[in-house]
């Protein structure tokens, strides 16, 4: 199997298994990436996911350019690379255990991600221009998001890498642990995230994500309506009750 789908305890698990290979992207691991993504945005048991590569050397070094052939024609049928790169839409929260190298579609897959928990070793960078080519998996959109535009301008038009402490430095990542922790680290933030309302969580990043690039004003109004249709949940209602009675809440995603 190119990849591992498992699920436990509301938590999916996606594991990129070519470790022979750094774990790259070839067109049989990108349809499989596919259909496990379709399956975790349509099972209404799964709150949360973690994308990881197999093994402590890398996460993913991006495409295999032994495959490029079968690549292309996995992303010709609608399927980006790593599947959530372009045109993919959820509002359930994913977390990257980055236990490697992350480079070119690797690195990208991780900018897709919600949250990012990278592994001491950790190397990260966008190298396509060494070879003529440039990020087409949303690595000059993302990444100038998520970082300074000087530094963003310095890795992608260098195609530099940097490590761990300077990937959080420059805060493209959340936590750095211990090689052996990484994953117990991002199942701890999923189990954190699975103990609370669902319906919140996910309008708290549509809110982020669909008004990044509205005025102030608009985003405002959007975040209002969001907040209008929660209070009606059953889960505001159990939350508030919980409160005032001093206890957990129960949510029911609901």
């Amino acid at each position: 199997m190119s990849i591992i789908y498992e699920k436990n305890d509301r938590i999916a698990y996606i594991t990129i298994n070519r470790p022979e290979v750094n774990n790259a992207i070839d067109g049989k691991t990108n349809d499989e990436l596919y259909e496990a993504w379709s399956d975790f945005c349509n099972d209404s048991d799964l709150l949360v996911a973690i994308l990881t590569g197999f093994g402590e050397k890398s996460f993913s070094a991006g495409a295999d350019l032994k495959d490029m052939e079968n690549l292309r024609k996995s992303i010709d049928s609608g399927h980006s690379v790593g599947a959530i790169t372009k045109d993919f839409e959820t509002w359930k929260p994913i977390i990257a255990a980055v236990n490697g190298l992350a480079l070119g579609g690797g690195l990208e897959m991780m900018l897709a991600c919600d949250i990012r928990i990278a592994s001491e070793n950790a190397i990260f960078g966008l190298p396509e221009v060494k070879w003529g080519m440039i990020p087409g998996s949303g690595g000059t959109q993302r990444l100038i998001r998520n970082v300074s535009r000087c530094i963003a301008f310095e890795m992608l038009l260098l195609g530099k890498t940097i490590d761990a402490k300077e990937a959080y430095r420059i805060h493209l990542v959340n936590h750095i642990v211990p090689p052996k922790d990484v994953m117990q680290a991002a199942t701890n933030l999923a189990k954190d995230l699975c103990e609370l309302a669902p319906l919140a969580v996910r309008a708290a990043k549509k809110a982020m994500i669909r008004t990044f690039s509205m005025p102030l004003e608009e985003g405002l109004r959007f975040e209002g309506l969001l907040v209008k249709n929660l209070r009606e949940t059953e889960d505001v209602k159990e939350g508030l009750k919980a409160f005032a009675e001093k206890r957990k809440p129960v949510f029911r995603g609901k």
